[in-house]
């Protein structure tokens, strides 16, 4: 029986409700998507994990608005239902220095913590950004909503330029990043 893992591309295309944000001439729900497919392709090549995502298109639009989009998202995981989400984003501060990776769940000594933990390990390893650590949030409908293990991955600051220039180029390489942790996780590597 493969293990189901639902890959949420977090926001909506651009130029339109929920798209997310952008700086340094990149767009997070394009990332984001980006991201998710390789994360997706990765996870379906081997035989013990299948893999979804929430916008199997770069046009694809979810919900009519804020919060029927991520109604939405978590719908598809919890009907599959999945065994493990992740939703993935970039981040943005209005501080330029501001950079690195975040690993958000909802509850401390879970299973969806030891997950974050290790994304958060092959993330940084393999791309190199800071380890801005595993943090609470209660508030994120995502983590509160869905019937799994829930992460919502920060990539990167798009608003700083070494993390932009990060996001832009090596989209694969964040997605290895979390395939790394996912396989560490299950004791696969």
């Amino acid at each position: 029986m493969a293990i189901k893992i639902f890959i949420d591309q977090g926001h909506n295309p651009s130029g339109y409700f929920n798209s997310g944000a952008e700086a340094n001439g990149v767009t997070e729900s394009e990332v984001n998507y980006q991201v998710g497919i390789y994360l997706r392709n990765l996870l379906n090549n081997d035989p013990r994990f299948e893999a979804r995502v929430s916008r199997p298109t770069p046009t694809t639009v979810l919900g009519t608005n804020n919060s029927t989009s991520l109604q939405e998202r978590v719908r598809m995981a919890n009907e599959w239902p999945a065994n493990y989400f992740i939703s993935i984003h970039c981040n943005a501060n209005p501080n330029p220095a501001i950079n690195g990776t975040e690993v958000y769940i909802y509850q401390y000594n879970t299973q969806a913590n030891w997950l974050a933990q290790q994304v958060m390990n092959g993330i940084t390893q393999n791309v190199g950004t800071s380890n801005n650590g595993i943090r609470l949030n209660q508030s994120l409908y995502v983590l509160r909503r869905t019937n799994m293990p829930s992460i919502l991955v920060e990539l990167a600051y798009l608003t700083n330029t070494a993390d932009a220039q990060k996001l832009r180029d090596n989209q694969y390489g964040f997605a290895y990043g979390i395939y790394l942790g996912i396989m560490r996780y299950f004791g696969f590597a």
